[in-house]
């Protein structure tokens, strides 16, 4: 097969190992930058075209493509993806799955819709609401985070009452969608990152924050650990990724006093993290499962919203 692996950066831990696990199973690879990608939207001969070394452009004809479009390019990288998509070339995850998975409140409001257990969140655009909107996920600790966010960045705690209040009107005031969530206390500074490919769950870690911090993020210093799941948790994962139409996916999930709940869905989850605390070559099985999926066909959009 032809695989192209869109990253912007060939260095980065997940790309060069999908790149090594692809060729090891004697694939052709190729990472492809996004932002360096051009289109040529027609209905009869839509084409996907690269800015290559020599600036001359070159058509991608791909059999499969693996995005890790990062949060900063979504837009655009969604633009490409949908374009390969258009030409019929499968991808593990799809264009509409990926905007999902991205926009916090949607990807809270589709979870709901479909009884997937997560942490109460709120959501309001008028001042008057906010202590309103305090009181309704069980006032203070309470979490605050950007619905447009990754890898713990623009998700804060606020410890009291004023504190969330003049976060609230912080966050009004320049103007940014936001979020309020109640603060899982019991789940200790720590979550569940399973790792979704297809049907099940893989692997799974738990994340522990480090000292005098409430993100189990690895990059901020947390620590991770494989860790063994219920059939609930797997459960709760898998219909999680299935609800974002993701067939690749890292959900995390904190274990509550009620049972797990799903606080984020990750359309391009790490794999420096979840292999380095498994032991499980998780790259070589997301090409295994390419190899199998992409024999049925173009990817056809999953889930709904």
């Amino acid at each position: 097969m032809k695989i192209g692996i869109l990253s912007r950066n060939r260095k980065l831990y997940s790309t060069r190992r999908l790149m090594e696990a692809a060729q090891a199973r004697g694939h052709d690879v190729r990472v492809v930058d996004v932002l360096k990608c051009f289109m040529n939207i027609t209905a009869n001969d839509p084409k996907v075209f690269y800015q290559n070394k020599e600036n001359n452009a070159e058509e991608l004809e791909f059999d499969a493509v693996i995005p890790r479009i990062g949060a900063s390019v979504t837009n655009y990288g969604c633009a490409v993806l949908r374009q390969f998509e258009v030409d019929q070339v499968y991808s593990i995850n799809e264009s509409i799955a990926i905007a999902r998975s991205r926009d916090k409140l949607r990807a809270h409001q589709l979870l709901a819709r479909k009884g997937i257990g997560q942490p109460i969140t709120s959501y309001a655009s008028s001042a008057k609401a906010t202590n309103s909107i305090i009181e309704s996920v069980g006032g203070a600790p309470l979490i605050v985070k950007l619905t447009q966010s990754t890898q713990g960045n623009g998700v804060l705690l606020a410890e009291t009452k004023k504190a969330a209040e003049a976060l609230i009107n912080a966050f009004r005031g320049i103007g940014t969608d936001f979020l309020v969530q109640e603060f899982i206390k019991e789940a200790g500074g720590s979550d569940i990152r399973c790792f979704v490919v297809g049907e099940k769950v893989i692997t799974a870690m738990q994340r522990k924050a480090a000292k005098g911090e409430y993100r189990s993020n690895l990059h901020r210093g947390g620590t991770a650990e494989v860790t063994k799941l219920s059939a609930a948790e797997r459960r709760l994962a898998v219909n999680a990724a299935h609800v974002m139409g993701l067939d690749l996916a890292g959900v995390d999930i904190l274990r509550s006093a009620h049972g797990p709940l799903v606080i984020e869905v990750n359309s391009s989850p790490g794999l420096e993290g979840i292999e380095n605390a498994s032991g499980i070559d998780v790259a070589g099985k997301i090409i295994e499962y390419i190899e199998n999926d992409w024999k049925s066909g173009p990817n056809k959009p999953k889930g709904k919203g």
